[in-house]
């Protein structure tokens, strides 16, 4: 096994840290503390071409592989998660469905734009009846007349609203199967069409400098050619969409634990107590020690998911591992970062405060660490009759 990087892996991780280190960390807490999405900066991440690191180079990307675009996201997340899980979700969820399934005619028209980083795109899944039951969707798109007619809703969707926003791909039950199971398809829906309306971004725990929204549709109708793949097949594509952003999700995870630990750790050298730096006790290096190894373990973890993704192999359950155990890691580096900084942990003016609020949810987006616990099951082969 070779655990090195390759000379271009090098250089985007450290182009990546350069520019998060410079660009990002110094307003992360700001734009934390206002709510407000840093529109230049994702910009200018566009231009550096970030926004389309794994895409080829002919429709706009920079045609770097996924272990390098993991890499990216672990620091960018490092800085600030509301950015890491921006460039994520459009990368994995919001472009990715493109190159995947997408014609070469919306390969053109979508995908080189958000690639470019001139677009974000956005992936319309989750609804108020259908989270982690994925395939209980109730948005409806009727063809009629050679054009979709959807409504509907989807509730927590990433990069939905912002002003550089495209649009959004979402699932939609476009008929029923001879037994009454629904078929699920996935439609392109332009920002501009008519009957689709986006809510005021959510208040939310964390992540609060990225754009979070409900989508609804009325009577919303798009050219019956803005189907993305075959039809009825939504559900199986996103499916395999998911895998993939586990990968990112995992990514973003390790950045904010490494955070977490450089944090913890530069405190730890700076803060004396009973005549010693408290890094000087044993009870918190154990603590900073344990912070070290599960981040180490959860890299490893994320980059040999990317490694499998770029060698053509199943990919899925190291996936899955991988987002769950990098999840839990980060939740865990935040509790210790703050218990770290005692009193001074609970206060907004040390960054550790704002880690720990973002930790939770990647515990939860992109399928809970019980739906990856239920996917890992599975591929074990240990559900049985009654298992999911």
């Amino acid at each position: 096994m070779n655990f090195d990087l390759t000379s271009e892996q090098q250089a985007i991780a450290k182009l990546c840290r350069e520019f998060a280190e410079g660009e990002i960390a110094p307003h992360a807490a700001e734009w934390d503390a206002r709510a407000e999405f840093p529109l230049a900066t994702i910009r200018k991440m566009g231009e550096l071409g970030l926004l389309g690191l794994p895409f080829p180079e002919k429709y706009g990307g920079a045609g770097a592989d996924t272990v390098s675009y993991a890499l990216a996201v672990m620091e960018i997340g490092r800085a600030d998660a509301s950015v890491g899980i921006t460039m994520a979700a459009h990368v994995s969820l919001g472009s990715q469905p493109f190159f995947q399934f997408g014609t070469e005619e919306q390969k053109q028209r979508f995908l080189v734009p958000a690639a470019r980083g001139e677009q974000l795109w956005a992936f319309g899944l989750t609804e108020p009846q259908a989270g982690s039951d994925a395939g209980a969707t109730r948005t409806t798109a009727i063809l009629r007349d050679g054009r979709w007619i959807i409504n509907g809703s989807k509730c927590f969707i990433t990069n939905a609203g912002t002003p550089m926003t495209g649009g959004v791909t979402i699932t939609a039950v476009t008929g029923r199967s001879s037994d009454g199971k629904a078929e699920i398809s996935n439609i392109i829906v332009p920002q501009d069409t008519p009957g689709y309306r986006r809510s005021e971004p959510y208040k939310k725990m964390g992540w609060r400098a990225s754009d979070t929204r409900e989508l609804s549709f009325d009577g919303a109708e798009v050219p019956e050619e803005n189907l993305l793949g075959r039809r009825g097949k939504g559900f199986r594509q996103f499916l395999e969409i998911l895998d993939g952003g586990r990968i990112s999700v995992g990514a973003l995870s390790v950045g904010l634990a490494q955070a977490c630990y450089d944090a913890a750790s530069r405190y730890a050298k700076e803060r004396y107590q009973f005549g010693h730096p408290i890094a000087s006790f044993q009870a918190v290096q154990f603590q900073l020690v344990d912070m070290a190894v599960e981040i180490e373990l959860a890299r490893t973890a994320v980059l040999k998911a990317a490694w499998l993704k770029d060698q053509g192999r199943d990919f899925a359950t190291a996936a899955a591992m991988a987002k769950l155990f990098s999840g839990e890691v980060s939740r865990r580096a935040a509790n210790a970062a703050v218990q770290i900084h005692g009193g001074y942990g609970f206060m907004d003016e040390y960054p550790v405060s704002r880690y720990w609020r973002d930790c939770k949810i990647n515990e939860i987006g992109e399928g809970t660490n019980e739906i990856q616990r239920m996917v890992i099951a599975r591929q074990l082969g240990l559900t049985g009759e009654h298992g999911s």
